[in-house]
């Protein structure tokens, strides 16, 4: 593991620079823009009659006094709309579409009536509980719900040039300032939700207003210090809480106010509060160059990946307060893996890798992205997974079986606690941001996604074109054309899995060992480049046997097959019931085989061994010797294709021997 020094952070790629063209994500991104964000719109105004009501729209409606009702769904229920109009922001900004800068428009005309004179924004508060704001902060959301709309408001800016959404967040940010802090009258509080954070420092890079980024940094300066926040407003409130039985506000480590966030070194809590917190902190240090906080982030980075990370890039192991446990606590049938969890730690790797320049974050958000986090979508956009199992059997699921309760065998259509889908919309619809970094005169390929960049550096314009058949290939092709000819760095990763293997030619010539030089994770190409440069990087792609550390119980003596970025599993489908029987020979073999099914995947076949059920003798105990393998074929395939074929049972982990 290697500290790096809080230093001047990359530039990202902005996404109007980067027009996604690729085999691969094209489909999912068209979902998103035609299916998935559409489909969510009505989902938001009540018209899916399959699926749960939202009320969030309509809370708007009434509170801007367009319409009569009360106050419907849950207390964080505005945030399904704050991150829905993010989503269409970054559609926005990709490719103009009128209709929906239309219909999002109209959306934001709502909430900027529904606005209070003094800022607030929160139709939980404002119609439910008028007198109550703040009081409990908790369990109910307030900073979290501001914290997506100033995220939407930033990015709606960004697309559209549009300033009616961010002169609302603005006036809120500037409420939330004057409510908050250390100064005497002040309430010296913070969020039981993180988030207000990252859209602070967001709020502080579009307006310049370093306000906004004393703010974040106070948010997280005051978490956890002694007494707590949390225990004094519970007692000021005479001990009532909004979500009983989950007591959100004397569990500490449940929403990481247990110790001040520079003390922190495990990952402890609820999955998605924490990376949004980390999001925040690893912004905030990097911002004001502050090293402990830096130190802070690492720490809880190499707990989190090296002790707490499914091979999914799946985080928070149990349902009870969809939570860490303990290291090396990673079961696959009872696991949560909110979706929401990986895409904070996408969140938390990019900023990570922004700052440091090290591929070790680029690898982990490939890993969340190409395995759980479209694993949480449908092939048809229209069914979603809360939780990410990597062991699924359908008869443990529903019935008696409460420890099963959350993890459902096929996707649902929509969640009263809808934080998923609007999540994965928004994370897909700015994937072109996380593709390209420029730092000084280099630019960094982080992600091995097909299209066209217009990147600046050293003062010249660069245009970078990207062609391959990633995640099935690793030979990729990039034609970089500068504006002139002109000397800079192209740095491209080197992933992990490819065990450092890669070869790279630059106009079909090996390029000599002086100008090549490898660099935390970055093969790092320094020359002259001239318009139509070509750059071939071919990485090794081969089939590989995973195991896990010998601490992880619910893996010992077994194995998972990854290819590349992608994490396999076993299937009904393919492989009849009982997967449990199926076990695969140490030696044995492993083939590609290219499929037809789900978008012309390619599946693995194995030489496999299952338990002849036949030899038998009927019993439930037997002293007899066990019952003999018969040969048999394993079909796996990728893992964020499970489930698009009805309900079996499915595992990732299989025995080996």
């Amino acid at each position: 593991m290697h500290h790096s020094k809080a230093t001047e952070t990359m530039r990202q790629a902005h996404l109007s620079d980067v027009n996604i063209d690729d085999p691969f994500w094209s489909y999912y991104l068209d979902l998103v823009r035609n299916v998935v964000v559409p489909y969510q719109w009505e989902a938001l105004n009540d018209r899916v009659n399959s699926a749960e009501p939202s009320g969030a729209v309509a809370n708007f409606k009434i509170a801007a006094g367009m319409m009569v009702g009360e106050f419907y769904g849950m207390v964080f229920q505005d945030s399904d709309v704050a991150k829905w109009l993010e989503a269409v922001a970054y559609l926005l900004e990709t490719r103009p579409d009128p209709d929906l800068e239309g219909i999002a428009d109209g959306m934001i005309d709502i909430i900027e009536l529904a606005q209070q004179d003094d800022g607030y924004v929160n139709t939980y508060f404002m119609l439910k509980e008028p007198g109550a704001r703040w009081t409990n902060l908790a369990e109910c959301h307030e900073l979290y719900c501001a914290g997506h709309l100033i995220e939407a408001g930033v990015a709606y800016y960004r697309a559209t040039g549009k300033r009616k959404l961010l002169d609302v967040v603005v006036r809120f940010a500037d409420y939330i300032d004057s409510v908050f802090g250390t100064k005497p009258g002040k309430l010296r509080g913070y969020d039981g939700h993180q988030e207000i954070e990252l859209a602070l420092v967001k709020l502080y890079e579009v307006t310049g207003n370093e306000r906004y980024l004393n703010l974040s940094a106070y948010f997280l300066n005051e978490r956890g210090q002694k007494p707590s926040f949390f225990e004094q407003q519970l007692h000021e409130r005479g001990g009532q809480t909004h979500f009983p039985g989950l007591n959100m506000a004397t569990d500490l480590e449940y929403n990481q106010s247990h110790l001040p966030v520079r003390e922190q070194d495990k990952a402890v809590g609820h999955a998605v509060r924490l990376v949004y917190m980390l999001a925040g902190m690893a912004d905030v240090a990097a911002r004001k160059h502050d090293q402990e906080m830096l130190d802070a982030c690492m720490r809880l980075w190499d707990n989190i990946v090296s002790r707490q990370m499914y091979i999914t890039g799946g985080i928070g192991s149990m349902v009870h307060g969809e939570a860490f446990s303990y290291d090396y606590d990673l079961p696959n049938d009872t696991v949560y893996a909110e979706t929401c969890a990986s895409i904070g730690l996408i969140f938390f790797a990019h900023r990570m890798l922004q700052t440091t320049k090290d591929a070790q974050f680029a690898d982990v958000m490939e890993r969340a992205l190409y395995n759980t986090v479209i694993a949480g979508m449908s092939r048809d956009g229209k069914h979603f997974f809360y939780v990410n199992p990597l062991e699924v059997n359908p008869k443990s699921c529903g019935g008696n079986n409460k420890n099963y309760d959350h993890v459902k065998p096929v996707r649902q259509e929509w969640f009263g606690c809808a934080c998923c889908p609007p999540n994965i919309a928004r994370l897909l619809s700015s994937l072109g941001s996380y593709i390209y970094s420029v730092h000084e005169d280099t630019i960094y390929h982080h992600l091995y996604i097909g299209g066209e960049a217009n990147l600046k550096v050293n003062g010249t314009n660069v245009v970078l074109k990207q062609e391959s058949r990633y995640p099935w290939q690793g030979d990729i092709k990039i034609e970089v054309v500068p504006e002139k000819k002109q000397d800079f760095a192209v740095a491209l990763r080197v992933p992990r899995w490819s065990g450092g293997n890669a070869s790279i030619c630059v106009n079909g010539r090996a390029i000599p060992a002086e100008q090549l030089k490898v660099v935390n994770g970055y093969a790092v190409i320094q020359r002259e480049w001239s318009p139509s440069d070509v750059i071939a990087l071919s990485l090794e792609m081969p089939i590989m046997r995973v195991h896990s550390h010998p601490a992880v119980q619910a893996n010992a003596g077994k194995v998972a097959i990854q290819r590349g970025p992608l994490v396999y599993c076993l299937e009904e489908a393919d492989n009849g019931n009982h997967l449990h029987q199926l076990v695969l020979p140490k030696k044995g073999g492993l083939s590609l085989l290219e499929e037809g099914i789900l978008g012309g995947m390619i599946a693995i076949e194995a030489d496999a061994l299952r338990l002849n059920e036949e030899t038998w003798d009927g019993a439930l105990y037997s002293e007899r010797e066990l019952p003999d393998y018969r040969p048999a074929k394993a079909k796996f395939i990728p893992y964020y294709a499970w489930a698009n074929r009805g309900e079996g049972e499915m595992r990732v982990w299989v025995r080996e021997q």
